[in-house]
């Protein structure tokens, strides 16, 4: 088996991620665009784009003028481009330090369920404050991974029970931007100026525990690349655990919530 420390996350399965993430971020997505309330005919530019669950949202709600959608990974962004034929859109390979300008700056930008994942997030914001609009919003939305992302809390907390170190791969305790404290300081240190975080929750509910289990065998993202490094009897173990631990109704169905917080500020330039 890899040693826990060196597992690394996987990104390169856009369907498999789908699956697994994708059902939620979609619901997510559209509750996140709502309350973000930006003009229509806005020029958006979404970083960590991913299979384009967010792309979709703006463009089904917002009614932008334009949105560039970037992903570091061309699998994904090959997925979002396939399924989102939109003339508004334009996608590109390219991240968080690597996402191209626009003359004048974009009036919204902004990123979902990828700010932990940056490489360097305070120089993302930085940089994003540089590339908006006079009075531009700049926005993110992040899973709470520590307490209110149920799924995934319960698969966390049966692994450590099988492996302690797990908790190297936790996402609880490895991504500090989880929590409103943190991302309020995020955004204010970049020069935010009205910068507001509140809490968005979605039902994530599953068919059955296979619907709840198979997902997390394919090896897309921290928790199935996590189980993709285990021996098949700890794999084992860990299943029968989660299978144990999971709240199950009587018809067999496991009814579990997903919270993150949404947050949003404005570029507020000196007079």
């Amino acid at each position: 088996m890899v040693p826990l420390a060196e597992v690394p996350d996987h990104w390169s399965a856009a369907s498999t991620y789908e699956h697994f993430m994708g059902r939620w971020s979609r619901q997510l997505a559209r509750e996140f665009v709502a309350w973000l309330h930006a003009p229509g005919g806005a020029a958006w530019l979404e970083i960590g784009c991913g299979t384009g669950a967010l792309t979709a949202a703006i463009c089904d709600l917002a009614s932008p003028g334009s949105v560039v959608a970037c992903d570091p990974s061309e699998t994904f962004i090959q997925y979002a481009r396939a399924h989102i034929p939109d003339e508004r859109v334009s996608f590109t390979v390219a991240g968080a330090d690597s996402f191209p300008d626009r003359p004048n700056g974009y009036d919204s930008i902004t990123s979902s369920l990828a700010l932990n994942f940056f490489p360097n997030p305070e120089q993302a914001m930085q940089r994003m404050y540089a590339a908006s609009s006079t009075d531009g919003q700049i926005s993110a939305c992040v899973w709470d991974y520590a307490e209110g992302m149920q799924f995934l809390r319960y698969f966390w907390d049966s692994a450590a029970m099988i492996s302690p170190a797990a908790a190297v791969q936790d996402e609880g305790s490895r991504f500090p931007f989880c929590q409103p404290d943190e991302l309020v300081e995020l955004f204010r240190g970049a020069g935010l100026a009205d910068v507001r975080c509140e809490p968005l929750e979605i039902p994530t509910p599953f068919e059955s525990f296979e619907d709840y289990w198979r997902p997390f065998l394919g090896a897309t993202g921290p928790a199935p690349s996590f189980v993709s490094s285990l021996d098949e009897r700890t794999r084992a173990l860990l299943r029968h655990r989660l299978e144990t631990d999971l709240p199950k109704q009587p018809d067999g169905t496991i009814p579990l919530t997903a919270r993150a917080w949404a947050i949003r500020g404005l570029r507020s330039d000196p007079a």
